[in-house]
């Protein structure tokens, strides 16, 4: 909708969407981004003592060698954790070649060097699992909100 003289201009963009929360650990940053998460729990199952939901803060990425806490968080489907070495080590490498697959959910699994185009702008991802029934709140990224919500 056009804006009158003196007015502010009305955009249809969405605001910008929080940042993943971070928690800091010795030679590692782990992201978690809560809206992406889907409760696979390779986190949980792989370094229980990293990636506690019964405590506060569930993760704590100095309870085990950063090595470690990143080969976890490379596990994550969804893309919901990441993590950012800073003790010199390189942060994820993206799959290669890239892959796709469809979950019976109807849930596309994409792992690789991904830019994915999002109402916020485009951003580089190496895992993310894209909601295949166009009913997400969270577009593109799946949220169970839609008719896969009884698989998941």
């Amino acid at each position: 909708m056009p804006s009158r003289p003196g007015e502010p201009a009305v955009t249809s963009q969405p605001p910008p969407r929080p940042a993943a929360r971070s928690y800091d650990g010795e030679g590692i940053v782990v992201g978690f981004d809560a809206h992406r998460c889907l409760h696979a729990a390779e986190c949980v199952r792989g370094l229980p003592a990293v990636f506690d939901v019964g405590r506060r803060p569930w993760i704590q990425p100095d309870s085990a060698p950063a090595d470690e806490v990143a080969d976890v968080i490379h596990r994550c489907p969804s893309g919901a954790l990441q993590y950012h070495r800073t003790d010199g080590m390189p942060d994820e490498v993206p799959d290669v070649p890239t892959h796709v697959s469809l979950g019976a959910d109807g849930v596309l699994h994409v792992r690789g060097d991904l830019e994915v185009a999002t109402p916020y702008g485009p951003r580089h991802e190496t895992r993310v699992m894209l909601c295949g029934c166009g009913a997400t709140g969270n577009a593109p990224y799946c949220d169970h909100s839609g008719p896969c919500a009884g698989h998941g």
